[in-house]
């Protein structure tokens, strides 16, 4: 349980800053490069997690292009380690971060936006000091759906990382080590503590953008 929580707090933390820049590109881009970015986006919600653990795998693997390259320069495996499923879990959870803050971004009034520059500031100042300050719930729906999807990843990093004890052994691939085992004793007791995350943090989403919107 341990492990599965640090690689979903790695995982939003990582993926915060990535996610606000590129939703803020996705909000005021209007070439093709928009569709291109927002298909690689998208993908990890349309394939199957399998299917891009697959790659993934092929990708990091000493064999292939990158992992060659990286064990060779820097001595880094990705394969079954806690970072191979870091950076799988990042790209898994990237549409989970990204679509809430460009959804976000589009909700507020252009003048907004309009207003800023008229007063001088760039537009990082702009992002930063005027329009993230206004789209708070949908920030924080991104990071808690982040880390929620986080904790729930069974079939990427299962492909990349493995059963490993104490490395790549999380809590949805310990929840399946049980159930096959039939020990469903410890098999309830993973599911139950994963359930009641899941839920409390949906809860707490939904409260505080009730607060939100009464507010304002």
């Amino acid at each position: 349980m341990l492990l599965t929580f640090k690689l979903a707090f790695w995982t939003t933390l990582i993926l915060l800053p990535i996610g606000i820049l590129l939703g803020f590109f996705l909000y005021r881009a209007k070439n093709v490069w928009k569709i291109c970015i927002e298909v690689l986006i998208w993908l990890p919600l349309v394939l199957p997690p399998t299917v891009l653990g697959f790659y993934l795998l092929i990708l990091f693997s000493p064999n292939g292009f990158l992992g060659k390259f990286l064990l060779a320069h820097w001595d880094l495996k990705l394969v079954f380690s806690f970072e191979g499923i870091l950076i799988a879990s990042v790209i898994f959870g990237l549409p989970f971060m990204v679509n809430p803050i460009k959804s976000g971004l589009q909700s507020l009034p252009p003048q907004l936006e309009e207003a800023s520059f008229m007063l001088g500031r760039g537009r990082m100042e702009t992002l930063f000091l005027v329009l993230l300050p206004n789209i708070k719930p949908s920030i924080l729906l991104a990071c808690m759906g982040t880390f929620v999807h986080a904790i729930g990843e069974f079939g990427v990093v299962m492909m990349i990382g493995g059963n490993i004890q104490g490395e790549t052994r999380l809590a949805s691939i310990a929840l399946y080590d049980e159930v096959e085992a039939l020990n469903y004793a410890l098999a309830h007791q993973y599911a139950l503590s994963l359930f009641a995350v899941s839920a409390g943090l949906l809860f707490v989403i939904l409260w505080i953008n009730k607060r939100y919107l009464e507010t304002h």
